[in-house]
């Protein structure tokens, strides 16, 4: 009911229904390349509500391009059928528009965003990501330089641990711009229309209730929040108290995700924490929906990166191919998966929306 077919048609449908709220509406519109119709490609802001006061819930989809589909989805369940009157919404619909149209994870740089946000002038030390990148990036996709990778890539495994390969590739890098999880060499697009859009839509507030919606990580249909931070010390606890058990913090590691930096919800808090003001309480989380396990998923990506990176001939089977493995690993055409998705991720909304009402003490 609300997943789209495609990128053109959930905008579409985003903006009619934040038309039909009254929303407060702004676009930026990626200059240069276009969507696979010819499409401009767009990031859009909708606001229910006030420009100022004591709260604000901020829901973003399509940080990682294709994952967008199933935050768009949770994004115009939202617009149509909650009404929390007293409580402004700030939606953010398709933070990565090249990556949701084109159906990758990553922007038309192969930049991912959510590594992006980092002091590109002195980027994170390397981690290790190096040694593993020819694994990664084989030659052919289907010949004897794939099956070489893989042995590779496991005897990697085998050596380092799993937890710490994952660690390696999945934590962000910025030596190898056609390789996996590559953070950029300067800001993207994208982080330029978030940083915008923290300034035009989100300085009026005095609490902020955040949350990145994505796919790919953790149990079949289940929504995992993850901690992301807050610039007071209590953040941690009022998060806890808003999810419950379920609630993950990457770096405990008790989350299917490892520590990554750079990500929207580190600048949200940097950006706000500069206001000569003082910082607003947020309390911010990734909202992850699982699909299947991490190696396939991994399997998937890689495919994507060999095919777009054009390391070697691909027939239109097997670039079909590829494109079902990422839309298993991020956008399953599964209508329980989707229901699950619609229903675990509205209650992980709720709660935001009934923690930071609470928290700034209002009423319905």
């Amino acid at each position: 009911m609300y997943f789209s077919a495609d990128y053109a048609q959930a905008r579409r449908r985003f903006l009619d229904a934040a038309v039909e709220r009254g929303a407060q509406l702004a676009s930026s519109t990626l200059d240069g390349p276009l969507g696979p119709s010819g499409e401009a490609l767009t990031t859009d802001v909708a606001r229910i509500g006030a420009a100022t006061g004591p709260a604000v819930l901020v829901l973003v989809s399509g940080t990682h391009g294709i994952e967008g589909f199933a935050g768009s989805a949770c994004q115009l369940r939202v617009l149509r059928e909650t009404a929390w009157t007293d409580l402004p919404i700030v939606f953010v619909h398709a933070l990565n528009p090249f990556g949701f149209a084109h159906r990758r994870r990553v922007n038309e740089d192969n930049v991912d965003i959510n590594r992006n946000f980092i002091d590109h002038d002195q980027p994170p030390a390397p981690r290790g990501y190096g040694e593993l990148h020819d694994a990664l990036l084989p030659g052919d996709w289907e010949g004897p330089a794939h099956a070489a990778a893989d042995t590779a890539l496991f005897a990697h495994a085998d050596r380092l641990g799993l937890r710490e390969v994952q660690q390696r590739i999945t934590g962000g890098q910025y030596t190898h711009p056609d390789g996996l999880f590559y953070g950029g060499s300067a800001p993207s697009w994208s982080h330029r229309t978030w940083h915008s859009t923290i300034g035009t839509f989100l300085t009026g507030y005095e609490r902020v209730a955040y949350i990145d919606l994505h796919s790919g990580l953790g149990a079949r249909g289940a929504a995992e929040p993850i901690f992301r931070g807050g610039p007071d010390p209590d953040a941690p606890r009022r998060a806890r108290a808003w999810f419950g058990d379920v609630l993950t913090d990457s770096e405990e590691g008790t989350s299917s995700s490892t520590p990554i930096g750079g990500n929207s919800a580190r600048a949200l808090v940097a950006q706000l924490g500069d206001r000569p003001s003082g910082a607003p309480e947020i309390t911010a989380i990734t909202c992850e929906f699982g699909t299947q396990d991490g190696l396939t998923v991994l399997r998937a990506l890689q495919g994507d990166n060999w095919l777009w990176q054009q390391r070697g001939p691909v027939e239109e089977a097997g670039r079909a191919h590829i494109g079902d493995l990422m839309r298993a690993a991020f956008n399953p055409d599964d209508a329980q998966w989707r229901t699950d998705v619609l229903d675990h991720g509205l209650d992980v909304i709720t709660r935001a929306a009934t923690g930071v009402r609470a928290a700034a003490d209002l009423r319905r």
